[in-house]
């Protein structure tokens, strides 16, 4: 997934610096996202993770979101949750599809969120899924913008 989010960032054309840390696991992820934004200066952070299938698994990336939430508001910079439940397709060929599509999506909206900000707003309400064919925006509804 890392090196997949790297690839996706460098085809995007603007020299992004990417810095790359690995940590025992998802609920590492805060921590470490907050010391590369703290002490590297990161101005946005992908928290990349494949968390199991068991409600143990669940309960720890649950943690790990609220530990992400957290981190980006100690901060005031965007990060990234890039997780993939090892239970979220039938086989093992599929997950790693599933791993990397949803990676390369996120690194996408990563560099518009650095770059083009404004190009998302056209993304909003749309259904977007990351990894996933979209959903499409519902059907009869219209924006309420606050």
């Amino acid at each position: 997934m890392g090196s997949a989010a790297e690839d996706e960032l460098r085809s995007m054309g603007r020299g992004v610096r990417t810095i790359r840390r690995t940590v025992p696991g998802v609920k590492d992820l805060p921590v470490e996202c907050k010391k590369l934004i703290d002490e590297e200066g990161c101005e946005l952070v992908m928290a990349l993770g494949m968390p199991g299938k068991e409600p143990i698994d669940k309960m720890c990336a649950h943690e790990a979101s609220m530990g992400l939430i957290q981190a980006q508001l100690m901060t005031d910079t965007h990060i990234i949750e890039v997780f993939v439940h090892m239970d979220e397709a039938p086989d093992e060929r599929q997950l790693e599809e599933l791993a990397l599509a949803r990676t390369r999506e996120h690194a996408r909206n990563a560099h518009l969120l650095l770059f083009k900000p404004e190009a998302l707003r056209a993304q909003a309400g749309t259904g977007q899924r990351q990894g996933f064919r979209d959903a499409g925006p519902v059907e009869g509804r219209s924006a309420v913008y606050h």
